[in-house]
């Protein structure tokens, strides 16, 4: 075999790997037209090489934003260094269809990219080789990784027959709140409730009315709260709500809305109206206060009042 014949061979084993290895292969003119394009990019986009080559690329994909990749590219081009982008920072550079068996739900095939400059013979950077490669299945699967963990957390703070924050989380966004008031003194109140002769709700028509009668008035409580108002399940019927920046007349304001609301709601269960009433407390917290248990104390006593002079009634702590 003569040296030209062998020369010839590799050239073509060459060609015939970077037509059919499974990673996109582009290379770019100084003038961004396509000169080579092999069999991934010929796959996943429909275009055969012969249609593409000596095309401007942002005629051919106009998805790619042109301000964006050129600066990418000239820095490739002028520093003679490669350069990278990542499916976090840009999902993809050519917008394809994703096939793959494992990640069919997502809409897109996700993409990292290496830009590598190409040198002339003269030492010039002259040609821009993009590398594509498909990370669908990493990338699909850190998200769903990502949103599994973010419901994970939402879970372990929340309630689940009120979908309330829980106990446990409440005290701490309280613990944080107490710490605020100590630094910048502003005001903010607590507004602790409970239902009405609960257990004769259950009594009467079991615990599963009971049930929707705490996720009834979890529903009006979120109607009621402002953003800013982080409320709880407390335990059982109890509830508790901190007011952000609200001092005891405003609390008190609050708290006669909502228990007039209550009072004036009907829940059907089985074709039997069922109506029922809550009893709140409010404390405003105070410079007297060393700990949060004070605040949460007089919170407590003030609704134990309202329950103690008949319920269905709100009290306001009285120093």
């Amino acid at each position: 075999m003569s040296l030209q014949t062998a020369q010839l061979n590799e050239l073509h084993w060459m060609m015939e790997v970077l037509h059919t290895i499974d990673v996109g292969l582009v290379v770019l003119d100084r003038d961004y037209t396509i000169q080579i394009w092999n069999g991934f990019m010929e796959n996943h986009s429909g275009l055969l090489p012969r249609e593409v080559k000596g095309k401007l690329l942002f005629d051919l994909f106009d998805e790619i934003p042109q301000d964006w990749f050129r600066r990418k590219a000239e820095s490739v081009f002028l520093l003679k260094n490669k350069a990278f982008t990542i499916w976090e920072q840009r999902p993809y550079v050519f917008k394809f269809n994703n096939y793959r068996p494992i990640t069919g739900t997502a809409e897109f095939m996700y993409q990292n990219t290496t830009f590598i400059p190409l040198m002339s013979t003269t030492g010039e950077v002259s040609h821009l080789c993009l590398l594509v490669y498909d990370v669908t299945d990493n990338a699909t699967q850190k998200k769903e990784l990502k949103k599994a963990n973010a419901e994970l957390a939402i879970f372990s703070r929340t309630d689940g027959l009120t979908q309330l924050f829980n106990r446990n989380h409440w005290q701490q966004c309280i613990a944080a709140e107490f710490k605020r008031y100590t630094r910048n003194q502003h005001a903010s109140s607590l507004v602790m409730l409970d239902i009405d002769h609960f257990k004769a709700v259950n009594d009467n028509y079991g615990h599963l009315v009971g049930d929707d009668v705490i996720r009834h008035l979890a529903k009006l409580i979120r109607e009621q709260v402002r953003e800013t108002d982080i409320s709880a399940r407390y335990g059982g019927e109890e509830f508790i709500i901190l007011l952000a920046d609200t001092y005891a007349e405003g609390g008190l304001i609050f708290a006669e809305r909502l228990r007039k609301t209550v009072e004036e709601s009907v829940i059907i269960y089985n074709e039997i109206e069922i109506q029922y009433t809550i009893s709140l407390g409010v404390a405003q917290v105070e410079p007297s206060y060393s700990t949060v248990t004070q605040w949460l104390e007089h919170t407590d006593n003030a609704l134990y009042q309202s329950k103690g002079n008949g319920r269905n009634k709100v009290t306001v702590y009285q120093k």
